[in-house]
């Protein structure tokens, strides 16, 4: 009931949490997914489909055969390089890049050793240099969308938020790579698309956040009382439940066809995809929320106005709290009684020194007087009530 009755109040917003106060931890979050993804991408690798490296592809249906199989009968045709798929009732072999004699063998051998017909077996070779031209092709849509997006936040906002915009996007994209590497998931043409959406995703929740916090530092000035970091945190909380609902609804149908469509019903040829955008979602949201609006506050705060603004509110703080301890120092020294004679036996219980002592500590640090006024008040006449009236 506890932690329902937190997350309830969370969902209302009446409990905000301090994102941007904690830059270290979520850097130091970030540095571990980021190393850990580098680290994916040196040692493993990514493992490129048939698209981008070139290669014969055979598919068919054979439903009563196991991998075993069905590698074997690829294998005794003369392939090297096979790569066995199963998706629902049908097979995909991907292959070495073969002649058209050397596919003639493949499919000969397939369909006498799994006793299927020629005409459903069909093949397909692609070449390297396809691949590579898709390769390039989206390095350059990668390229304009960058510079596009970085133009658009400059006008539209400034040109931090851009930075900061598109520190995350890198963020989202190394990462995403990173579990590709570990995963071992093949990218093909349509990893590429989950790819370019998942920026667009990521930098919508960036533009929300970013949109809230221009609007809510709009009004600071130096008489505020009030941080750019206070005030973004502020606004932040505020779009926090929105960024977080957004981001379920949008995971939830990508994670049924990651999980549920691959597994169920063979859903191969939209894993890619899904696994893309389903990583690519959880970290463009945690990215927006915990990199980008934290990165933003740092570079901003490094502004002479808000280094002012800050610099006041401490000069203002640290005034209240001598003005605080004047005032219990002064009330604590009125509460001293004094050694005179008033004080029976405080001459003779202390010794010769103890009145001088006492009289040193009865005397208050700061002088207090009454003032009251004598004579007449001096205030212009106001006349009668019917003068005042204006008869």
């Amino acid at each position: 009931m506890a932690t329902r009755a937190i997350i309830s109040r969370i969902y209302r917003g009446e409990v905000s949490a301090d994102i941007v106060g904690r830059p270290k931890l979520w850097y130091s979050i970030s540095g571990l997914l980021l190393v850990l993804s580098i680290a994916g991408l040196l040692v493993q690798g990514l493992n490129f489909g048939v698209e981008f490296k070139g290669g014969s592809v055979f598919t068919f249906q054979a439903p009563s055969a196991s991998i075993e199989q069905v590698r074997g009968a690829v294998a005794d045709g003369g392939a090297h390089q096979t790569i066995v798929q199963e998706s629902g009732d049908k097979w995909r072999v991907t292959t070495e890049s073969m002649s058209s004699s050397e596919v003639t063998e493949v499919k000969q051998s397939v369909t006498e050793r799994l006793g299927i017909p020629g005409e459903k077996v069909s093949t397909q070779v692609v070449g390297a240099s396809w691949g590579g031209e898709i390769q390039t092709k989206a390095w350059q849509a990668l390229a304009v969308f960058m510079v596009l997006i970085i133009a658009y936040l400059s006008i539209a906002f400034e040109w931090r938020m851009a930075a900061a915009a598109v520190v995350a996007l890198v963020h989202d994209l190394v990462i995403t790579a990173g579990v590709y590497a570990w995963s071992g998931f093949e990218v093909t043409p349509a990893t590429l698309l989950g790819f370019l959406t998942i920026l667009g995703y990521s930098l919508y929740d960036a533009v929300v956040v970013f949109d809230m916090i221009k609007e809510v530092t709009k009004p600071l000035g130096p008489t505020s009382k009030t941080t750019y970091s206070e005030a973004a945190n502020t606004a932040l909380a505020s779009t926090l439940v929105r960024s977080l609902n957004t981001s379920l609804v949008a995971i939830l149908p990508v994670a049924a066809i990651l999980f549920i469509g691959t597994t169920l019903f063979g859903a191969g040829t939209l894993k890619d995809l899904s696994l893309a955008l389903f990583v690519g979602m959880i970290v463009g949201t945690y990215s927006s929320l915990c990199v980008a609006t934290p990165l933003l506050v740092q570079l901003k705060e490094r502004e002479p106005k808000y280094r002012e603004i800050r610099a006041n509110i401490a000069r203002r703080e640290a005034s209240a709290k001598r003005q605080a301890k004047t005032v219990a120092k002064v009330k604590a020294t009125a509460g001293v009684p004094g050694g005179g004679d008033d004080d029976p036996g405080g001459a003779a219980a202390d010794g010769g020194d103890a009145p001088a002592s006492a009289d040193e500590d009865a005397k208050p640090s700061v002088t207090v007087r009454k003032v009251v006024q004598t004579g007449p008040r001096q205030q212009p006449r106001r006349g009668t009530r019917q003068q005042r009236r204006g008869r």
